[in-house]
């Protein structure tokens, strides 16, 4: 049964939308922001209050957010439930970004007018830290530092309908398979759009119930999460300049460069040896957007990086939405090819 109003407060993380609801309005029961996420998938009241969110005629195909749930403990200062149009995610760059600087605005998180702070958020795949930096109480940027990330698997091959092509498996806080949109003949640009989303969910489905989907710990992260086009756009001395697009869920399209996206792109170049210390990647998004990565450490005992994504996020209105139990369009609808 959906409420008969839901409060959000929206931003933008490099044009991504994520919408935040900072008391969802139904329970959402669990002891660890994983097993809460677990529960969700399967709790008809939630999924609703999901889809509600993210279906037009109140939201749209590529609609994200999160609903805030408690910490697992006392080391972070909130949890967080990622969503999209077809169901729960185990990590969001992008939404990390925008909590981080919707923590320090509410007064949640205190900052200093001058200087940094961390916000530790606990999120499906493991804690991570929005770093919010501030000049004379004005937030200026954002570092998400993720959780391990590593290279699964290398020359995947895979059929589709443009042909075959071989794929990198990596982990970010999610699993993606990553390739250059040239393979295909096809670049990251808007005019390319729709066959990128096309082939991409392709790829997608054509490996997520392989072996290379399987995460070594946790099944609840196992299953490719989407497909990373990018566009090698050249190196210099300190800087790699990529520009990529992550399809994901099913055929959901990331405005922003994709913060988890970016932490498995970062991995794969670490792996390659693109990225010594101190090596910067530029990370351009598919509508012009930019995020910033590097490598913060190692993991010792496994070749595993721990990333650093620095980004920004604006905030863009505050909504109460209205469910009329008379609306024969609720939870919505969602028009896409």
């Amino acid at each position: 049964m959906l409420p008969p109003t839901i409060v959000t407060t929206d931003y933008h993380t490099g044009g991504e939308p994520f919408r935040i609801v900072v008391d969802p309005p139904v329970p959402i029961p669990g002891m660890t922001v994983a097993e809460r996420r677990a529960r969700a998938i399967d709790d008809p009241d939630i999924q609703a209050l999901r889809a509600v969110l993210c279906s037009e005629p109140r939201g749209h195909a590529d609609m994200y957010g999160g609903f805030i749930v408690p910490s697992d403990d006392d080391g972070a200062h909130l949890g967080v439930l990622f969503w999209h149009k077809d169901g729960f995610s185990t990590a969001c760059g992008h939404g990390t970004i925008a909590l981080g600087v919707w923590a320090v605005q509410t007064g949640r998180v205190t900052a200093p007018a001058t200087g940094s702070v961390d916000v530790v958020i606990d999120v499906p795949s493991g804690r991570v830290t929005a770093r919010v930096h501030r000049e004379h109480s004005r937030i200026v940027a954002v570092d998400f530092v993720n959780v391990p990330s590593w290279v699964v698997a290398t020359d995947v091959p895979v059929t589709t309908s443009r042909g075959g092509v071989t794929v990198t498996v990596a982990y970010g806080g999610a699993i993606y398979a990553t390739l250059p949109a040239n393979q295909v003949g096809l670049s990251v640009r808007p005019e390319c759009l729709g066959e990128l989303i096309a082939v991409g969910r392709e790829i997608k489905w054509a490996l997520n119930d392989t072996a290379y989907a399987t995460h070594p710990t946790d099944p609840r992260l196992t299953g490719i999460y989407g497909t990373i086009w990018f566009d090698d756009l050249g190196a210099a001395d300190g800087l790699v300049h990529q520009r990529n697009v992550a399809v994901f869920a099913d055929g959901q399209v990331d405005r922003s460069p994709c913060g988890s996206g970016t932490c498995a792109r970062i991995a794969v170049l670490a792996a390659e040896g693109r990225m010594p210390a101190g090596t910067v990647l530029r990370h351009d998004s598919i509508v012009g957007s930019t995020f910033t990565g590097t490598v913060v450490e190692t993991v010792d005992g496994r070749p595993a990086v721990i990333p650093q994504i620095t980004g920004m996020a604006y905030r863009t209105g505050e909504h109460v939405f209205s469910i009329d139990p008379d609306d024969p369009l609720v939870p919505g609808f969602l028009l896409r090819p």
